[in-house]
């Protein structure tokens, strides 16, 4: 079997020396990650789905929550200092974070944005984000996660 080609998320984690599962699976377009974490038999709570917003200010930022949740954009905006902020529009995501819909992950994005990742995720032993591209998944520990994105933790989910 041919040795899968990494992605900058597995390049970057390598040379940071951290250690990290790759799962794949079947995917030629977009699937959401609660439906991914369902059909892989994972946690919806350790499932960590990359969304990437805009604030005032033009600077961009990137939430890391898990999958089956939504962002609280106040929680958002005041946890990285904002007035507001948007979601990036889908077709635009390629040209900031150098990933498309679907394999965007916190690591090795063509910028480093300043990232925030869910507080839950503190609570498991590993976490699981899209490895760089369809089809592809990381799980790793969650302090290492902020490691590599250089995260920091904060409650950024609407209430359930």
């Amino acid at each position: 079997m041919a040795k899968e080609a990494k992605t900058n998320a597995m390049r970057m984690l390598d040379r940071l020396k951290i250690g990290y599962d790759v799962h794949s699976y079947e995917c030629e377009e977009f699937i959401d990650g609660v439906h991914i974490a369902d059909m892989l038999g994972q946690s919806r709570d350790s499932s960590f789905k990359t969304l990437v917003t805009v604030g005032k200010s033009g600077n961009y930022y990137v939430f890391a929550l898990p999958v089956d949740r939504e962002l609280d954009m106040k929680k958002c905006a005041r946890a990285v200092g904002e007035k507001s902020l948007e979601m990036v529009h889908v077709k635009d995501i390629n040209a900031v974070t150098g990933y498309i819909r679907g394999g965007c992950t916190p690591i090795g994005m063509k910028k480093q944005f300043r990232t925030v990742i869910h507080e839950t995720a503190e609570s498991f032993e590993r976490v699981i984000v899209s490895g760089g591209r369809l089809g592809l998944q990381l799980e790793l520990a969650p302090n290492d996660l902020a490691k590599a994105c250089g995260g920091e933790f904060a409650d950024i989910a609407a209430e359930i």
